[in-house]
């Protein structure tokens, strides 16, 4: 090992153990700036108070909202954007600051993320009105970040699914399904010229497009543990909202139902209108959910919740099996985000996904393949299965 790789080394021990450390090895002060940001967080000690050299960390939370600001200021400089999410995270968490996080001046800090949106959403009630539009800005900031990720492809994914539901063999030239007529045409190939001959073109009819082709009726969970889906569905339900081929519905739901759907120009707005947190009546939800549908066959419910009913659930597998023999087409995300499987009411997903409502997780970047395969009437379970997702046994 090298002269150089020795310090190298010694300095990621000495940025590990921290004030344990002891004088292992000297820092220099950006390093000494970053053992404070961790410190401050990790070690008990006070945001920006944390000792530069070794010895004990300091314990106990300071309520100054400079020494906050600065902290906030020294983890985005330097530390990359993906750490300084979760060390935002940890700190509301670990060190009560949401509070301090409805203070504009500090907001105006942070590093926009869909955790962040979470927690002032959460909070909305409570936010004070000087701080109102700094938060919403900082919504809208993730808002659009999530739309310039996603929408495009789901849009394009429900098109895809939607046109290719109506078979003609006498498509216009943009209708042609290029794939399906060579196939067709196959039997006509020419040696000689190398080529096929067409004599079919099969594409797919489009109808006007002042009437839908397919109902979508997304039931949101707004309990507490689900605020990251809550996020996500407004800004993908947003998104479907826009394509005139989908008549979409959004639904949230506690132990309450309230029909959002006419927020849904707004994402935001639709945000700052639910309420994270309190009990759960998936049973009532869906209830409500299919008083919605009017054409069983082409409609597809899409059920978010983590399944821990509060209400009646053999009243709710009832409804579930009701509507999956009318036509429509359940299907049940115990989370839509990118924290992965949350905990979830084993028994309960399992149960449904025999009664044909497949039940797993799902992140946002798989939701517009997921949609596109209901919307097609194919096996969402099949799909789940081969794109690795666990479904309810």
């Amino acid at each position: 090992m090298t002269g150089t790789e020795e310090v190298e080394r010694l300095r990621r021990w000495r940025l590990l153990l921290g004030g344990a450390a002891g004088e292992l090895t000297a820092l220099g002060e950006d390093d000494r700036r970053r053992d404070a940001a961790l410190t401050g967080l990790y070690g008990g000690g006070a945001p920006g108070d944390a000792p530069e050299g070794g010895g004990k960390r300091g314990a106990g939370l300071g309520g100054s909202s400079p020494v906050l600001h600065r902290w906030l200021g020294d983890v985005r400089q330097y530390f990359p954007s993906s750490v300084v999410q979760v060390m935002q995270r940890d700190a509301v968490e670990r060190l009560g600051l949401r509070q301090l996080l409805l203070e504009p001046e500090l907001l105006s800090s942070v590093e926009p993320d869909v955790s962040l949106v979470g927690t002032l959403v959460s909070l909305s009630r409570a936010i004070p009105a000087r701080t109102r539009e700094t938060a919403r800005a900082v919504v809208r900031k993730v808002v659009e970040e999530i739309e310039r990720r996603l929408a495009d492809r789901l849009v394009a994914a429900v098109h895809g699914a939607v046109d290719r539901s109506r078979r003609t063999r006498r498509p216009r030239l943009a209708d042609v399904d290029w794939s399906a007529t060579i196939r067709a045409n196959l039997r006509h190939y020419q040696p000689e010229q190398r080529t096929v001959v067409v004599q079919d073109l099969i594409g797919h009819s489009r109808r006007s497009r002042t009437a839908s082709l397919r109902d979508v009726v997304l039931l949101v969970d707004q309990s507490g543990s689900m605020a990251e889906s809550v996020v996500y569905s407004a800004v993908l339900g947003a998104s479907l909202a826009s394509i005139r081929s989908i008549d979409t519905k959004l639904v949230v739901f506690d132990t309450e139902v309230v029909d959002l759907t006419e927020e849904l120009k707004d994402p935001v707005d639709l945000l700052f209108s639910t309420q994270l947190g309190g009990g759960t009546d998936i049973n009532r939800a869906v209830a409500y959910g299919q008083s919605l549908v009017r054409r069983p066959t082409d409609t597809v419910m899409v059920l978010i919740s983590d399944l821990y009913e509060g209400g009646v659930a053999r009243e709710l597998q009832r409804r579930v099996r009701e509507l999956v023999q009318s036509g429509v087409t359940v299907v049940v995300l115990l989370a839509l985000s990118d924290s992965g499987t949350p905990a979830y009411d084993h028994e309960l997903a399992a149960r449904l996904s025999e009664l044909g409502a497949p039940s797993f997780a799902c992140t946002p970047d798989k939701f517009p393949d997921l949609l596109a395969t209901a919307l097609r009437k194919e096996d969402v379970a099949g799909w789940a299965e081969r794109e690795g997702m666990a479904v309810g046994r």
